[in-house]
């Protein structure tokens, strides 16, 4: 796990409790916890892993959210995320094994599958729970991606 170079997130069920919140004119809300937004600045600091967010929802909130953690690497409106995630390493003449993923539900299957490390918060889809390499103790969107980065710097400082 010495050759982690990408740590990439999901968001809705990792950086959110994976709720949707629209107000009476149709807006949408999203809550992200801060605690997760100090991982990502902690595991930027501490480690040389770069972080990218990889999600099928295409929404400007997330940009605004990505733009604050300072993540440059983001991908909206992806519904293939293995596809997307395959030419991003070919791009860079990477492998998976560069790889650590942190996802919660069936769109992150593939992509758990072929990444070296992986996590879900503990109230994913049974399915990515059977599969990930490690299941957080916290739940999406209260602290699963702190979590999750502070497990990386520690691996990575070892």
């Amino acid at each position: 796990m010495k050759n982690i170079k990408w740590l990439f997130t999901d968001v809705d069920g990792v950086l959110t409790d994976g709720g949707v919140y629209y107000s009476a004119q149709g807006e949408e809300l999203k809550k992200f916890n801060l605690r997760d937004g100090m991982g990502a600045e902690r595991l930027r600091k501490l480690s040389d892993i770069q972080i990218g967010i990889i999600t099928g929802e295409n929404s400007e909130i997330v940009k605004r959210r990505a733009e604050k953690l300072k993540i440059e690497t983001i991908f909206l409106g992806i519904k293939d995320k293995q596809a997307v995630l395959t030419k991003f390493i070919e791009d860079r003449n990477l492998s998976f094994d560069n790889i650590a993923y942190i996802g919660d539900d069936l769109n992150d299957y593939e992509v758990i599958c072929e990444s070296a490390y992986t996590a879900c918060p503990a109230d994913s889809a049974p399915e990515i729970k059977e599969i990930a390499s490690y299941i957080c103790k916290q739940k999406g969107g209260d602290g699963a991606f702190r979590e999750f980065c502070e497990l990386l710097i520690k691996i990575n400082n070892k």
